[in-house]
């Protein structure tokens, strides 16, 4: 195929994810100066359609951001009244009691969200100030310099074959150059991924760690319902399997986001994460909370967990990275909302102190330092060895000594120094034949459900004729390899049923089939296939989930 011609067009600031980072950095730019040129390109068919929907907020990012947020409505409406805290067995719980807690565990003066309508907010005020916001614009590729600087990207690109070839609607895309590319494109971007692999910016740096999150949205018995009630517990039905937890939120309408995080550290290659996610409901405290309510959405996406010794070098020349793009999620809280604010804060006033300063496509180091040594730092390394402490020595460990560890370091010391993490998600998969198998029991229609009749409900869309956008680096590593050595793990850590073995009616052979169009964009294959084989890419504009407006 010949060169593709493309147009180009020039902004101060190029920015790829209109997510908490990328518009906060939007916002900062143009507070600073009116007359910076700034454009915010999201793959979502709109601002929030791809943010799973549902957090408790930390206000610090937006207090920084826009003091007066309240006075300019905000839909932070839900103030936290109520903290719980369980330990769950299969039948029964006990309560941790708050006292113990450091008092960065707690929840008072935070927010029940939906991030997805905090976003949309911030994109208003962001066009407000003059911000070209263009949803429905996937990233494909990144545009270099003459020096090796990134010094843009490819948005835009639509119509190809299932080949790859252009087809007959063929839009070949815009290049949008900047003095500065700001990545925030949310966990395991996949241009974040080729800045971090070209320009080695995880040399030295801990290998990075992630979580699943799944999430459904319930309509309760009003009865029943609490709003303002925040409840977190661990334990039961993971144990042994597999670290992490679940969360219960209580929002307005009667509504309640129910949601499960899995460690996707985990050994034992059986784990099928979204079956203990349906399999968590129906113990008795959730099954009576939910019972006689209604599921109205499902998403699920990857967390990243690593922390501050995970967080590679933020900046190359060019181009740098904000928020989960980085991995600023506090773990033990549960949030990185706020520091993604803060990351994209940090990035604007470091990209407009360098371009009244005549300068461009250079390293923004000032942001990096910002970041490391300013309250984003200061969160992060607070609890920076709860997660190792959690994924080797297990629950019990982490709660005793990682609790320990955060009281010293909320006095400003630890004796611990800084853990490492070891091994990548991946390499921690273990052989299938160094485990037993386990048996999940079957979704019950009510408060549990299979995989694609939930997918429905993250209302998900690709257009089927355009090339699939989950490769494989060799087409024959899943049947050959991971099926053998690893029952094929990823039929299961998909939680939205991507991925199947597919064995022939008439020859018996065993084929994998890739079902591209379920695809909630989590990331979790490119994070948790044991051989590395499997590459998330952009898919066109616009598809993907659309996460309701609520």
């Amino acid at each position: 195929m010949a060169e593709i011609e493309r147009e180009a067009m020039e902004y101060d600031v190029v920015i790829v994810g209109a997510g908490p980072a990328g518009l906060s950095a939007a916002i900062r730019l143009k507070q600073l100066d009116a007359d910076c040129n700034v454009v915010v390109l999201e793959k979502g068919s709109e601002v929030g359609a791809h943010i799973l929907s549902g957090a408790v907020l930390d206000p610090c990012g937006l207090d920084a951001l826009i003091p007066d947020w309240k006075e300019k409505g905000a839909p932070l409406n839900v103030p936290v009244k109520e903290d719980n805290f369980y330990l769950l067995g299969e039948a029964g719980k006990l309560r941790v009691p708050e006292f113990p807690m450091p008092p960065l565990m707690k929840n008072h003066g935070n927010y029940i969200v939906s991030l997805g309508n905090v976003c949309r907010w911030m994109a208003e005020q962001a066009e407000e100030l003059g911000v070209e916001i263009f949803p429905g614009m996937a990233c494909s590729e990144l545009v270099f310099g003459e020096n090796g600087e990134v010094k843009g990207v490819v948005a835009g690109e639509m119509g190809k074959n299932a080949d790859g070839t252009p087809g007959p609607s063929y839009e070949p895309g815009m290049e949008l150059h900047g003095k500065y590319v700001f990545l925030s494109e949310g966990v395991r971007g996949s241009l974040s991924k080729q800045v971090i692999a070209k320009y080695g910016l995880d040399e030295g740096k801990e290998p990075q760690k992630y979580g699943l999150g799944m999430k459904e949205i319930w309509e309760i018995d009003p009865a029943k319902h609490k709003e303002g009630t925040v409840t977190h517990t661990m334990g039961w039905p993971l144990n042994s399997n597999a670290g992490g937890g679940s969360f219960i939120y209580h929002l307005e309408n009667n509504q309640v986001y129910v949601g499960f995080v899995v460690h996707l550290g985990y050994k034992n290659p059986h784990v099928f994460p979204y079956m203990e996610f349906q399999r968590f409901k129906h113990h008795p405290m959730v099954a009576e909370l939910l019972k006689g309510g209604k599921r109205v959405a499902y998403g699920a996406r990857a967390i990243t967990e690593g922390g501050y010794q995970s967080m590679p070098k933020m900046v190359a020349p060019g181009v740098a990275l904000l928020g989960c793009s980085v991995g600023m999620v506090n773990v033990p809280r549960i949030k990185g909302n706020h520091n993604a604010m803060l990351s994209g804060k940090a990035a604007a006033e470091a990209a407009y102190a360098a371009i009244q300063a005549g300068r461009g496509g250079d390293e923004l180091t000032d942001y990096e330092t910002d970041v490391r040594e300013g309250p984003i730092g200061t969160d992060l390394k607070k609890v920076r060895n709860l997660k190792p402490l959690w994924s080797k020595y297990g629950l019990t460990a982490s709660l005793a000594i990682g609790g320990f560890d955060m009281w010293t370091n909320t006095l400003g010391f630890s004796l611990l120094g800084t853990l490492s993490h070891g091994k990548s998600d991946a390499e921690a998969t273990e052989p299938a034949d160094k485990h037993k198998k386990i048996d999940y029991p079957k979704p019950d229609g009510k408060l549990s459900f299979d995989r694609l009749t939930n997918v429905a409900f993250s209302f998900t869309n690709h257009e089927e004729s355009q090339p699939a956008h989950l490769k494989l680096k060799d087409p024959s590593i899943p049947v050959e390899v991971n099926l053998p050595k690893y029952a094929g793990p990823s039929a299961r850590y998909c939680p939205a049923g991507v991925y199947e073995f597919v064995e022939d009616d008439k020859t018996g052979e065993t084929r994998f089939q890739i079902n591209f169009q379920n695809c909630v964009h989590c990331k979790t294959c490119d994070i948790k296939d044991p051989t590395q084989n499997i590459v998330w890419t952009t898919p066109q504009g616009g598809d993907g989930p659309n996460y309701p407006n609520m």
